[in-house]
């Protein structure tokens, strides 16, 4: 992904965001835009639909309406810090200092008026995305313990009891996509789409071969699970 001045805290890999936006011109919008600053975009237009997608497409930071038709977006807001580890900026008409800081005290990262200007958008998402990078790091999140190894995320590597693990760059990003949410569970489809991209020729086989791959290499055959009939999930040894 190409950067902007002041973005050195990004890492190279495409970001995923999830906007969870009720008025289709709006989310349609936001969608071409940030899709042409290279990220990765997915639209949500209720609370029910952003909670889901939140589950499917792991985003690494959530574009939040406050006023969804199904539910409020800050109890949406309350569900998404509840559950996961990422950024989330509300997006509202609702531009009162007690709106903004009751949002804010709620888990939001960043609040946005509308009617807003596409850059400030986009400079608000990449300064999220860095803050949080940064304190991400501080707490030693580039490194994520799966039972006896260890990847380390700023060098690509993997490590099982003292020892590199030999992975390819797909075994290895197949790997830190699972793990990065535990217990979450993948179709293989999607595993296609994240790991090999959607123009790739070849069939969900693929993933099954990689995962068996990993298995064998990790000897993790307990901890990346098979969830019969839809994909795989990775599940720490403590449960």
């Amino acid at each position: 992904m190409e950067r902007m001045d002041g973005s050195e805290g990004l890492e190279s890999e495409e970001i995923r965001i999830l906007v969870v936006e009720d008025e289709k011109p709006i989310a349609d919008i936001l969608e071409y835009d940030l899709s042409r600053e290279g990220f990765a975009i997915k639209c949500a237009y209720t609370g029910s639909e952003g909670l889901l997608a939140a589950e499917e497409f792991a985003p690494h930071l959530v574009l939040l309406d406050w006023m969804l038709p199904d539910l409020s977006g800050v109890d949406l807001l309350k569900l998404l810090t509840d559950r996961f580890d990422i950024p989330v900026i509300m997006l509202t008409a609702r531009g009162g200092i007690e709106d903004k800081v009751y949002g804010m005290s709620c888990g939001a990262d960043d609040y946005i008026t509308k009617p807003f200007d596409l850059r400030e958008v986009n400079i608000r998402i990449r300064t999220v995305l860095r803050r949080f990078q940064k304190a991400a790091g501080k707490a030693g999140k580039d490194q994520i313990k799966i039972h006896d190894a260890v990847i380390y995320e700023k060098e690509r590597t993997v490590v099982q009891l003292g020892q590199p693990v030999d992975l390819t760059p797909k075994e290895y990003d197949l790997l830190l996509w699972l793990a990065r949410p535990p217990r979450q569970g993948f179709t293989r489809a999607r595993l296609l789409d994240a790991i090999w991209g959607y123009d790739f020729v070849g069939d969900t086989r693929t993933v099954d071969i990689h995962i068996q791959r990993l298995r064998k290499k990790l000897h993790a055959g307990e901890f990346i699970i098979t969830v019969f009939g839809v994909g795989y999930k990775y599940v720490p040894e403590e449960t």
